[in-house]
């Protein structure tokens, strides 16, 4: 019986990281916008906290500009284990922000939203929003 009991909470786990969303609120793919570009955060089915506290159900937003989709940039591996690093691909936002005004220049960007632990790993399972690509304009 106990073993019917770790599956029905295995379950619930699936069940749970299917209900959570990371997306981004207000721009879409293919979108063409004027910069300076404005990007609102959206998240359901976790909550946000700043990174350094470690709260159970929560994260804090990072943005991965102009890279391929998380998973398929050649060190993704290796930030699942030790973390995002903070460099021009990886925008964090450690304060707990939900959104940013980003001054892209004129032409093609792609972005994703990763959410990361107090520590700025990346839950597993993975919360990412899809990869988005907008043209920005002067």
């Amino acid at each position: 019986m106990l073993f019917g009991a770790a599956m029905a909470v295995m379950a619930a786990a699936a069940a749970q990281a299917d209900e959570i969303e990371l997306y981004f609120v207000n721009l879409e793919d293919g979108a063409t916008v004027s910069a300076p570009v404005t990007v609102v955060f959206g998240l359901r089915g976790k909550g946000v906290a700043p990174a350094g506290v470690d709260q159970d159900g929560t994260g804090h937003h990072h943005i991965l500009l102009n890279r391929p989709p998380f998973g398929e940039w050649p060190n993704d591996t290796e930030i699942s284990q030790i973390g995002i690093p903070a460099d021009d691909h990886h925008i964090h936002f450690g304060g707990g922000q939900t959104e940013t005004v980003l001054d892209l220049p004129a032409g093609s960007h792609s972005l994703q939203l990763l959410l990361g632990d107090h520590f700025h790993v990346p839950h597993d399972p993975v919360v990412a929003s899809e990869r988005i690509t907008i043209t920005v304009t002067e």
